[in-house]
């Protein structure tokens, strides 16, 4: 398995190492113990125990403490590092490694400490960031939504894609700043084809003048042992301020419970205070903070 070192930091020799498929099982076991912090990495180490790390895409990097695996980190489309509270030097080692790979990710993102930490150590190396999102509160439902349901919010149909596609460009151009379409056979285009054929996909449509329009969206973005993860949550803006964001979010929580996992998560910018009232009025609750920095 290779071996990187890095500089020395704080007097502490730093390092990680390559994982490969052999490493797999335990990093699976790692994630568990942290299950709504780790979900991003745990969806993609479930992924690659199926697919095997080559054809994955990205490197799952680890770095041990007394000959077992302390903490992970998924270096992919972004820099996903899971790291419990007693695996120190882990930050050192993954900022190791990510200076000798240099920066491919488009964020780095996960438990704010974690993310956090680890751009501190990449910051005088790597390219400034377009932001940092230091306060992302990390909520969860593991009950019954406390708001009624919408009975009109249902699971995406493949047929349906030519409607979806729209809105969730529309979501992530508002989200992030500038719009991810890159042609009919694109990575994002793909990946919303993907989560609708895996069921992953929630929308509610309305008669618009054109036709057929998506007006509330959400995916579940990631989902790994017993916890899922919601992303893409939007409501069409001439639809906002009427209640579909809390209708639909209970429904999404109801089909989630039901059918994919007991616990259901999703983080959100601390900025965001509509938002956030909405998902407490369903029955969200903080157990954590995420950080997210864009490049």
């Amino acid at each position: 398995m290779a071996r990187w070192r890095g500089s020395t930091l704080s007097g502490t020799a730093v390092g990680g190492r390559l994982l490969d498929d052999a490493d797999l099982p335990a990093a699976a076991r790692l994630c568990a113990r942290m299950p709504v912090e780790s979900v991003l990495a745990a969806n993609r180490i479930d992924a690659v125990a199926r697919s095997g790390l080559k054809s994955s895409g990205g490197q799952l990097w680890g770095f041990d403490r007394a000959g077992e695996l302390a903490a992970v980190c998924w270096s992919g489309a972004n820099l996903v590092p899971v790291i419990p509270p007693d695996a120190d030097g882990a930050l050192d080692g993954f900022a190791a490694l990510a200076r000798a790979q240099g920066r491919r990710c488009s964020s780095i993102v996960g438990a704010a400490d974690a993310a956090l930490g680890l751009w501190e150590r990449l910051a005088p190396s790597w390219s400034k960031p377009r932001e940092i999102r230091a306060n992302q509160p990390s909520l969860v439902i593991d009950h019954a939504p406390l708001v009624a349901p919408d009975p009109l919010v249902r699971v995406s149909r493949p047929d349906e894609y030519d409607a979806v596609l729209p809105a969730c460009v529309l979501m992530f151009a508002e989200e992030v700043g500038y719009s991810p379409a890159s042609g009919p056979n694109g990575p994002y285009e793909t990946r919303v084809r993907s989560l609708i054929a895996e069921e992953r996909s929630f929308i509610r449509m309305a008669r618009g003048p054109r036709g057929p329009e998506v007006i509330f969206k959400a995916e579940l973005g990631a989902v790994a042992g017993k916890v899922a993860q919601v992303q893409g949550v939007w409501v069409a803006p001439d639809y906002r301020g009427r209640g579909f964001s809390e209708a639909g979010m209970a429904a999404v929580v109801a089909m989630t419970r039901a059918h994919v996992a007991p616990t259901v998560s999703l983080y959100v910018n601390d900025y965001n205070t509509r938002a956030l009232a909405a998902y407490y009025r369903v029955g969200f609750r903080q157990v954590g903070t995420f950080a997210t920095i864009l490049f």
